[in-house]
Formats: structure tokens, C-alpha cells, sequence
């Protein structure tokens, strides 16, 4: 268990957590979509929206600080690269919207 977890007697403590937890998560992905809307507002070409260099420095910066906080690395890669792929996907649509 993370030392950052709040310790839990019960299911229904575990569940109330992981909803806190989760509505985090929703706010923080909220605000990196914004982010990447910004980038697709600010990018001068659409070859510019993929970007591997950056897409492995995220990663290399993730795992970093799995390590930091005791998250595994190889599972923290899946899900940053599965997520990466969709703001990647929306990047590209909001790119041509805004130059439509």
C-alpha cells in the first residue's frame, strides 16, 4: 500500500477513496486536455501535432517518478501511452477545426 493511501477498515472506505480519487483524475486530465487544445491553437503545421521526442520524454519523465513514488513503471507506460494516443487523436481534430 502507498504510503500516500488513506488507510481503510472497509470496502465501502476503499470505494469512497477511489471515487475521491477518481474525480482527481477527472479534473486533472480536464486541464492537460486544455492544454493540448492550446497546443493544437498554437502548433504552426499539423506534422507538428505527433511529436515522438516529446512522446518519450513524457514517458521518461513518468517513470521517473514511478520511481519516486513506488508506481510500476511498465504499467504507468501503458496507460500514459494509451492516453497519449487519444490526446494525440484530439489534438489533430482540434487542429484542423481551428484552421477550417
Amino acid at each position: 500500500m502507498s504510503a500516500k493511501a488513506n488507510h481503510c477498515e472497509t470496502m465501502s472506505d476503499v470505494r469512497e477513496n477511489v471515487d475521491r480519487v477518481d474525480r482527481l483524475l477527472v479534473a486533472l486530465m480536464a486541464e492537460r486536455l486544455n492544454y493540448i487544445e492550446q497546443a493544437a491553437r498554437i502548433k504552426p503545421s499539423r506534422d507538428a501535432v505527433r511529436d515522438e521526442d516529446r512522446i518519450d520524454d513524457v514517458i521518461a519523465k513518468i517513470k521517473a517518478q514511478c520511481r519516486i513514488d513506488g508506481f510500476d513503471e511498465d504499467m504507468a507506460e501503458r496507460m500514459w501511452r494509451a492516453m497519449m494516443e487519444d490526446f494525440i487523436a484530439h489534438e489533430f481534430i482540434k487542429w484542423d477545426d481551428l484552421r477550417d
